[in-house]
């Protein structure tokens, strides 16, 4: 450390040097003061959250379907040699559907038949040596062991043939089930093999949607799902002529929801479908939403990360903003609904999401009311 004595013992040379040298630090450390970068001030757009009624009109677009659709299928497996009817055919109970190759069941009836035969001429000799041993024990002609025998044989002979006669009945069994009719009246949806392939017992053959109700069916967002329960009423109308309508009602709610659309799908009865409201026909539904007070925010104001959901708060006073968590109760491509986590007044950042970081400065492009 230089003292006073110093500068009072050293040359004049030596105290120009040190002088020199703390203004040269001195203006160092002002350069280092001034050169210090300013704090990074991120402009993003923001809005003020409030609650709003929820009790707007849903639009649905969904089809026509029939209430009940029927799969007609064999029983049996086997080479497809003839399908009569197609697409868009009506069709009646009893009706010829399709028709099997029967050659193999035509060969196991013929030998099932044959081996029936054989039982029943087994069976008569077995018959008439239990008569004649019947009689012979009671003249004490014949052991007891022998009658005993002749009757075991009988009764054995009649169990063959019984089971013999089931064979048959299988066999004949199989051959009818080469030919399938229909035991449904309705119109063909959906037709499966084509003559000349070969099916296994089960197979699709035709589909068909069963005559009598109709239903309307949708894709129903979430949000509308939440508040749908059995017997909503939904009006429908078609979308290519919007003066056909019909009421409806929601007799079927999936609970479970699609995996890509998020979606869950909802039937409603179609109360006296007008005729031009066919199967595959294009519909819309209106459902008015009962009206509550929610908080909903736009989706890019959401970040998700780890599993989790939050949104950036700015504070008003500071100017920089924080993450908090929320809880989603609904969602869809234009709207988030809010089930906990935020409070009405509270100002969040809805466009810049990814650039921020806590206690990050920001100046606000826009505050929504």
């Amino acid at each position: 450390m230089l003292t006073p004595a110093y500068f009072r013992t050293s040359s004049p040379r030596n105290r120009s040097v040190v002088i020199a040298l703390a203004a040269l630090l001195g203006m160092t450390g002002c350069q280092r003061a001034e050169e210090a970068p300013p704090p990074e001030v991120r402009p993003v757009r923001t809005m003020t959250v409030t609650k709003a009624a929820a009790g707007d009109v849903v639009t649905l677009t969904g089809t026509v379907q029939a209430q009940t659709e029927i799969n007609q299928a064999f029983r049996i497996g086997g080479r497809l040699v003839e399908r009569s009817v197609s697409v868009g055919d009506p069709i009646r109970p009893g009706q010829p559907i399709a028709r099997l190759d029967d050659q193999n069941e035509q060969t196991s009836l013929i030998a099932a038949r044959a081996q029936l035969d054989a039982a029943r001429a087994r069976q008569n000799e077995a018959q008439n040596m239990y008569e004649r041993m019947r009689d012979l024990v009671a003249e004490r002609a014949v052991s007891q062991a022998q009658f005993e025998s002749a009757e075991a044989a009988a009764r054995s002979a009649r169990s063959a043939v019984e089971a013999a006669s089931s064979q048959v009945t299988l066999a004949e069994t199989r051959v009818s089930d080469t030919r399938l009719a229909s035991n449904v009246a309705g119109v063909v949806t959906a037709q499966g093999p084509e003559p000349g392939e070969v099916v296994g017992a089960g197979q699709m053959i035709i589909q068909v949607a069963r005559d009598g109700g109709r239903d309307a069916v949708f894709d129903m967002p979430a949000r509308a799902k939440a508040v749908t329960t059995l017997n909503t009423p939904i009006t429908v109308s078609l979308t290519a002529d919007p003066r056909v309508t019909a009421s409806t009602v929601v007799r079927e709610i999936s609970p479970r929801a699609d995996p890509l659309t998020g979606t869950f799908r909802v039937r409603a009865r179609i109360d006296k479908p007008p005729a031009d409201m066919r199967l595959g026909s294009t519909i819309t539904g209106r459902l008015t939403l009962a009206s509550a007070e929610v908080i909903e925010i736009p989706p890019s104001a959401v970040v998700r990360a780890d599993r989790q959901t939050a949104v950036w708060v700015v504070d008003a006073k500071t100017g920089t903003v924080s993450s908090r968590p929320i809880q989603i109760r609904s969602s869809d491509p234009n709207r988030v609904e809010v089930a906990s986590g935020l409070n009405p007044g509270d100002v969040i950042v809805t466009a810049g999401v990814q650039a921020l970081r806590p206690g990050q400065k920001v100046s606000l492009l826009k505050a929504a009311p």
